[in-house]
């Protein structure tokens, strides 16, 4: 019910907390910390997604070198008032398209592009304004966005599962088309339960102005672990008519889980490219009843 680390994640990993370790101190700490790190990896189970590595992560930075545990604290702020800035643009180019819900998942998933974790210094705001600016030109597969429609319109409850801050703002729109869409459709919001690298939470529902009920998933998974999900949440998925997730980290946890489940992100990473066979950066609208 997930995507377990391999070979690829456990070299990204490695790869990316050396580096990360080696600029923050000398060479001997960061060997004792890469040394405590693949304890934490280890003593995850083989089924473990990559994203369950990311609370002990977290917190071992925080020990070994004093790193604030809300180390994305400043990108999440910038991420949510960039989001803000372009709202109104991105509501009125929405409104002006033919089909308002295919356009609100374009601009949703463009605003997939803030993951300041998978992208490693290279997330650009100038790079996102060109992705918004042309979204029109964005592919998504129509036979999986038809059935989203016909489950969406024979549905009563959607679950959107969330993933990065300032991304939740086009989450918003799309939300909103939806619910103009289908009224008698209830929607909730799922953020995370605490800081999970620039995930969403809470505090960034807010600060985007989220209209509809919010729940975390209670725990800091930068994804959704079903066996880790607080009593709401749990109850929020068996309960979902439709779910809507957000996110590589959604999409590594998830997949294979049998429920109905419409995946949405950017392919960032070698083992994505590898899953979904596209290049890096690609739009992708997938349907979990699809992959069995």
């Amino acid at each position: 019910m997930s995507i377990p680390m391999d070979t690829m994640c456990l070299e990204c990993q490695l790869r990316r907390n050396a580096e990360l370790a080696r600029s923050l101190g000398d060479e001997a700490t960061a060997t004792a910390f890469l040394r405590k790190w693949m304890q934490i990896v280890t003593a995850l189970p083989p089924e473990a997604p990559s994203p369950c590595s990311g609370p002990a992560t977290n917190q071992l930075l925080h020990q070994m070198y004093g790193l604030d545990l809300d180390r994305y604290r400043e990108e999440k702020r910038q991420s949510n008032e960039f989001a803000l800035a372009h709202l109104e643009d991105v509501r009125s180019r929405i409104e002006k398209a033919e089909d308002r819900v295919f356009a609100g998942i374009q601009f949703a998933i463009a605003g997939n592009y803030l993951d300041f974790s998978a992208l490693q210094g290279k997330v650009s705001f100038e790079e996102l304004r060109n992705l918004l600016d042309q979204v029109h030109n964005m592919e998504i597969d129509r036979e999986v966005y038809e059935h989203l429609c016909r489950d969406l319109e024979k549905g009563k409850s959607l679950l959107y599962l969330t993933d990065n801050a300032g991304e939740i703002a086009f989450d918003r729109l799309l939300a909103e088309e939806l619910q103009r869409k289908y009224p008698n459709l209830s929607i909730t919001f799922c953020v995370r339960g605490g800081i999970a690298a620039n995930d969403a939470t809470r505090e960034d529902a807010a600060a985007v102005g989220i209209p509809f009920p919010v729940i975390d998933n209670g725990n800091l998974v930068a994804g959704t672990v079903l066996e880790q999900l607080g009593q709401e949440a749990k109850a929020a998925m068996e309960g979902a008519d439709v779910i809507f997730a957000k996110g590589m980290g959604n999409a590594e946890t998830l997949l294979g889980c049998g429920k109905n489940i419409y995946y949405a992100f950017l392919v960032k990473c070698a083992r994505f490219v590898h899953i979904m066979r596209r290049p890096l950066m690609t739009p992708m609208l997938v349907r979990e009843l699809d992959q069995r």
